[in-house]
């Protein structure tokens, strides 16, 4: 009886392990389990199980995992000429609400863009252009810390360009129009 159970136990380390398999259970065959309150347990590689610390380690660097710094200068690889990165600031700002609507869809987000380089009239269909690979270049951010991180990150300058604080409206009263005091008393003589 031994030697069977440690033949098995052998074939068993060696092979991937199955959920199928009878394997060493401790209840009866005639239990019945409801299928709707059966969980499994997740499913584990044998082989990443039976390393060893060092060696988890040694197979996570291996897999081409790349550690990166928070800090990092990106400008050289970026690919953008060096004449853009010197010498132009990058704007940041909530975009306003737009005049032709009530809702507030759109303004709920910060942009970056840069600043407008030489334009000029095209004279076949009168539409301007420009020679500036960035012009129209924006970027949506959830928030300015990120922008100024993003830009900082790419080496540009930037500065930040914050809303105006919008005045309080305050509801006014229909009855006012009508109120006999001396502000809106006229005289009839």
């Amino acid at each position: 009886m031994y030697k069977v159970i440690a033949a098995r136990t052998a074939s068993l380390s060696k092979n991937a392990l199955s959920r199928s398999l009878p394997a060493f259970s401790t209840c009866s065959a005639n239990f019945q389990v409801d299928p709707t309150s059966r969980k499994e347990a997740p499913r584990i590689d044998n082989d990443k199980a039976l390393l060893k610390p060092s060696e988890t380690i040694n197979q996570a660097a291996m897999e081409g995992k790349i550690t990166v710094p928070k800090k990092v200068d990106l400008t050289p690889i970026t690919g953008v000429p060096e004449e853009h990165v010197k010498t132009r600031r990058v704007r940041i700002y909530k975009p306003p609400k737009n005049a032709m609507q009530s809702g507030t869809s759109n303004i709920q987000h910060w942009e970056m863009e840069f600043d407008t380089r030489q334009r000029w009239e095209n004279p076949l269909m009168g539409w301007t252009s420009t020679g500036d690979p960035l012009s129209n270049m924006k970027i949506h951010f959830s928030s300015p810390e990120d922008a100024i991180q993003h830009c900082e990150k790419n080496g540009w300058s930037w500065y930040l360009d914050t809303p105006k604080i919008e005045k309080v409206v305050r509801p006014k009263n229909y009855g006012v129009n009508f109120a006999w005091n001396r502000r809106t008393r006229v005289s009839t003589k």
